[in-house]
Formats: C-alpha cells, sequence, structure tokens
C-alpha cells in the first residue's frame, strides 16, 4: 500500500472501471436470453476490482472513500445518460397516477368553511385527544407518556389535515374527527393521569 501515491490515477481507473460495470448491468436488463447473466456476473467483478483498487493503491481509509465517493457518481452518470423523455397520454396518466389530484368538487361557503375548521381548529382539538388519551391510558413512566402522547399530536394533526382536505365526504371527516375527540377525551378523563 503506498498511502502516499496520488489519487489521480486511482481515481480515473475507479470511474472507468465502475461506469463500465455499471454498463454491463444496464445491458443486462435488456438481454433476454441466458447473455443477461454473462452481463450482471461481468458487471459486478468489474465493480468490485474498481472498489479494490484504489483500497490497494491509497490504503484503506482514503481509497475506500474515494471509491465510495466515485462510485455514485460513475454510476448515476451511466443510468442517467440512458434518460429520456416520453410524452404520457393524458387518460393514461390520470389513471394511473400516484398522486391523483383531488376530485373537481362544486364548494360553497360552508363547505369551504368546515372544510378549514376541520383542518385546523378540529383537527388539532382531535389530535390532541389522542395524545392525551395516550398518556393517560398506556401504562408506563409519566414523563415518558407525556413525551410520546406529545409527539402523537402533531403527526395527528398532520394526518387530520391531509385526510379533511382530500376527502370528498365532508359530513364523514366531521363526524369521525368529532368522534373521536369526544371519544378520546371522554376516555381521558375517565381514567385519569395516575
Amino acid at each position: 500500500m503506498m498511502e502516499d501515491s496520488s489519487p489521480l490515477v486511482p481515481a480515473l481507473l475507479t470511474v472507468i472501471g465502475v461506469g463500465t460495470g455499471v454498463w454491463m448491468l444496464r445491458q443486462s436488463w435488456g438481454a433476454r436470453d441466458t447473455r443477461g447473466r454473462g452481463w450482471v456476473l461481468g458487471g459486478w467483478l468489474l465493480i468490485a476490482a474498481s472498489f479494490i483498487r484504489p483500497i490497494w493503491a491509497l490504503g484503506t481509509a482514503r481509497g475506500a472513500f474515494i471509491a465510495l465517493a466515485l462510485f455514485s457518481v460513475a454510476a448515476l452518470a451511466i443510468v442517467a445518460s440512458g434518460y429520456s423523455i416520453k410524452v404520457a397520454r393524458a387518460a393514461r396518466a390520470a389513471r394511473e397516477s400516484l398522486a391523483p389530484e383531488p376530485s373537481d368538487r362544486a364548494t360553497t361557503k360552508w363547505r369551504e368553511t368546515l372544510r378549514w375548521l376541520l383542518a385546523g381548529p378540529i383537527g388539532m382539538i382531535a389530535a390532541m385527544g389522542v395524545g392525551i388519551a395516550y398518556a393517560a391510558l398506556v401504562p408506563g413512566e409519566q414523563q415518558t407518556r407525556l413525551v410520546v402522547g406529545g409527539m402523537i399530536v402533531p403527526v395527528a394533526w398532520g394526518a387530520c389535515m391531509a385526510w379533511t382536505l382530500a376527502d370528498n365526504r365532508i359530513l364523514r371527516a366531521t363526524a369521525v374527527l368529532v368522534g373521536v375527540a369526544i371519544a378520546s377525551f371522554t376516555a381521558a378523563i375517565v381514567k385519569g393521569f395516575a
């Protein structure tokens, strides 16, 4: 191991080796016959050799750092070189979307006000009820229950906001959030904090 040598040549060899190895792996994706196995094996062997070379030439710490840093850059460059933009058909894109747009619903002033109240104060009250009920009902140390109950509140409030803003049935959301708030506060009051 030569730790005082220049990292330029091992780094260049790493980039070329990893780039070629990732290219071979990428070629294996398109191969439909047994040649794909050869591409996979060759690609992984070349990538492994590209990791070992700088470690052997520059030392364990410095060589491993350089190899790992250059691996991600070279792999990203090879994968990005095959990037292409395809125009999706509108009907297909709407059906297969991972995050579909909210439905086009007719809104009135009272629905907008109720949706705002559900996402804001009513959702917050329901989330606080869940957090307080957790702190009152779950066994364990008081400090731990208070901290975990306090950490539940913002997560539950965010979930309430997301659900009420995405749900088309505003009355269902109202019934559930009011029911959760009443049930959780009632359970916490009945049990008490002991």
